[in-house]
């Protein structure tokens, strides 16, 4: 899928190398859990994660010594943007914006008097760095809890809105926006309302996910549903994991919805039925295991199917591919039958096809 055939219209706004919005990829974010003071832990967990391919990282900045060590951070051979997450204390903002931060996340509504936001607004003027706003279901102001009697999502989108328009008066227009929910619905839903209403660049994620494949479902949900209507910049998997697994499992997801903007290999294959007569599942297994160590430059689909009745013509579009018989199977290229190989012969086979598309082997 083209995406941004469908994609909403939004600015685009710069997060130190990254561009979010417009017609940017979609990026993958995530956040440290080390605290913030410790700069040799945060370091380590930031190299891991630029290594699994996070785009840009987020940490929370609750005292000036963890400012302090995001100046550090910004200083050493992190390439990737560096997020401050600010609560409350406006000075903070300021002092990671002043520590190199990519970009400041906070509420303009828990800051305090417009003053204040007006201090952040005028240093990340001067910085040349984006806010980013987030709304939490579990931090929505009083008045709007009172209004709604629940964190719903037309609560959560006036609740962007609010904060949108304080960053507005102030002329300010340098912002992305992002609205959570532990619940997949109020989350759907609130985005989409909030993208009927501005044109800023929209980060999405269902918070406070869960972990393993629990956590990883809600997120794909949220994020699919989102997505295939044409709304979302940046993502991001929040799982109780590490966070490196939050990379894997938002790539995942893009890659499932062929927004991926990267190299990797693409495997489909049928669920098997009656007329499957090769060992499939095994075949599969065996397949994803051999086929990890390979790096394309270029999405590659390989087709595994169990049988010609239409397994060639299903898996028309792919670059390479088999179709089972009687201990055997035809290999097939862009839907054209090439040659029969036996069973035994099948992952030698494609692994040699899958060689000869790629570039390099890591």
């Amino acid at each position: 899928m083209n995406y941004n055939e469908i994609r909403r219209k939004t600015r685009a706004i710069s997060v130190g190398n990254i561009k979010i919005g417009g017609n940017a990829p979609i990026s993958v974010q995530s956040m440290t859990n080390t605290p913030s003071e410790d700069y040799a832990a945060t370091y380590a967990q930031m190299k891991a994660l630029e290594a699994e391919g996070c785009d840009i990282v987020r940490m929370t900045v609750p005292t000036i010594e963890a400012a302090q060590v995001l100046g550090r951070l910004r200083e050493s051979d992190i390439a990737m943007p560096i997020v401050a997450d600010i609560h409350f204390d406006y000075r903070l903002a300021i002092a990671a914006a002043d520590a190199g931060a990519d970009k400041i996340r906070i509420n303009p509504g828990n800051i305090g008097e417009r003053d204040r936001v007006k201090a952040v607004v005028s240093k990340c003027r001067e910085k040349r760095i984006p806010i980013r706003i987030g709304v939490n279901s579990g931090s929505l102001e009083k008045e709007l809890l009172a209004k709604y009697g629940a964190p719903t999502a037309e609560a959560l989108a006036e609740s962007a809105m609010g904060h949108i328009k304080i960053l507005e008066s102030l002329d300010f227009f340098d912002i992305a926006v992002s609205i959570k929910s532990s619940d997949v619905f109020t989350m759907v839903k609130a985005n989409k309302i909030l993208a009927s209403m501005c044109d800023y660049p929209l980060h999405l994620g269902v918070t406070e996910a869960g972990r393993g494949e629990a956590g990883c479902l809600k997120s794909a949900l949220g994020l699919g549903a989102l997505l295939t209507s044409g709304i979302g910049d940046t993502v991001r998997v929040s799982l109780t994991d590490k966070p490196e697994s939050e990379i894997e499992a938002a790539r995942n997801i893009l890659k499932a919805l062929s927004l991926y903007d990267g190299g990797y290999i693409n495997i489909i294959s049928c669920p098997t039925c009656g007329r499957t007569k090769i060992d499939l599942i095994s075949l599969c297994e065996r397949l994803e295991k051999l086929l990890s160590g390979y790096k394309p430059n270029r999405k590659i689909t390989l087709a595994v199917m169990g049988c010609v009745v239409n397994g060639p013509g299903e898996a028309r579009e792919a670059d390479i591919g088999i179709a089972g018989g009687a201990g055997e199977a035809v290999l097939f290229r862009r839907g054209e039958i090439i040659r029969k190989i036996k069973e035994e012969n099948i992952l030698e086979e494609l692994e040699a096809e899958i060689a000869k598309l790629c570039q390099n082997r890591a």
